[in-house]
């Protein structure tokens, strides 16, 4: 009897080791199918385009001339937009994921406004263009300008800022603001030096990926009527703009005309990676200061 239970317990380890190989092969295979796509995407990117970069290309005006197209009036769009996007995110992402977590009531309301911000996350992007459309352009009057653009962009975002920050103050040990409070701390003192401090790596981890998707996002400036070719840089929040995506988009479908478009496009995808890789590594550095700290 012992003899076929311990043949039965070594039967299921077996099968139990099988199914492990098999999903660690499987898990294998996509993570080299992955990265093989994006080797063969960045190789073919960096051959067409990085012969193509150059000063006069980073500081020169859009024009419709191959040859003497630069992309200045794109990067400074960009980062007027970025601008915009990242306090209007950080601030009302943090704040509403703190009166969530810690002020708001719990009941069916809160459940329901729980599930519209998660749901939210996942709208498509061109549905927030038609709304930052219908209510900063046309309702408010103020155009395809920069603060149009960041407006939308930061609602767009905005969903997942909230949702990641409320992940990072529930992850937050409970142990740590109890102790505040037995220390006669109110709740706002113990939510601004024990909570939200402990909590910030976390909700910059996920304010990164919000503003990676933001500064790759075309769909919803192309609702707003943002030109790709424009020869005026942006000086302030009320100026009309581009954005490298923008310029990438227009560039790509112009290229069934003229092949050199699609090298331009490519050096275009380059500074567009180089400026989300400063962006990101900026961001990192600051969270990973908060966790040794925290």
């Amino acid at each position: 009897m012992k003899y076929m239970e311990s043949d039965q317990v070594l039967k299921k380890m077996n099968r139990r080791i099988l199914y492990n190989n098999l999903f660690k092969g499987v898990f294998f295979l996509a993570t080299t199918v992955g990265i093989i796509v994006l080797a063969i995407l960045l190789i073919q990117v960096f051959t067409e385009g990085i012969g193509y970069i150059n000063v006069n290309f980073l500081s020169g005006r859009l024009s419709t001339d191959p040859d003497h197209a630069g992309i200045m009036g794109a990067i400074l769009g960009t980062l007027w937009l970025m601008a915009v996007v990242i306090p209007i995110t950080m601030l009302l992402g943090v704040c509403t994921a703190i009166y969530n977590e810690l002020y708001a009531k719990q009941g069916k309301a809160q459940s329901v406004i729980q599930t519209n911000i998660a749901n939210l996350a996942g709208v498509p992007s061109i549905v927030y263009g038609i709304l930052g459309m219908t209510i900063f352009v046309r309702t408010l009057g103020l155009g395809s300008v920069v603060l149009a653009g960041g407006l939308t962009m930061s609602l767009l975002v905005l969903p997942i800022v909230i949702v990641s920050s409320q992940e990072a103050i529930r992850a937050v040990p409970q142990h740590l603001s109890e102790a505040s409070f037995g220390l006669g701390a109110t709740k706002w003192q113990t939510v601004k030096n024990i909570i939200l401090p402990a909590a910030l790596p976390g909700i910059l981890t996920g304010t990164i990926l919000a503003l990676s998707r933001a500064i790759g996002e075309t769909a919803p400036l192309v609702v707003l009527g943002i030109p790709a070719l424009l020869i005026p840089f942006p000086g302030g929040l009320f100026d009309r703009f581009t954005v490298l995506p923008m310029q990438i988009y227009y560039w790509t479908l112009d290229a069934s005309l003229v092949d050199e478009y699609a090298n331009l496009a490519s050096a275009t995808i380059i500074v567009l990676l180089f400026m989300l890789f400063l962006l990101n590594s900026t961001a990192i550095i600051i969270r990973n200061k908060f966790q040794k700290r925290y």
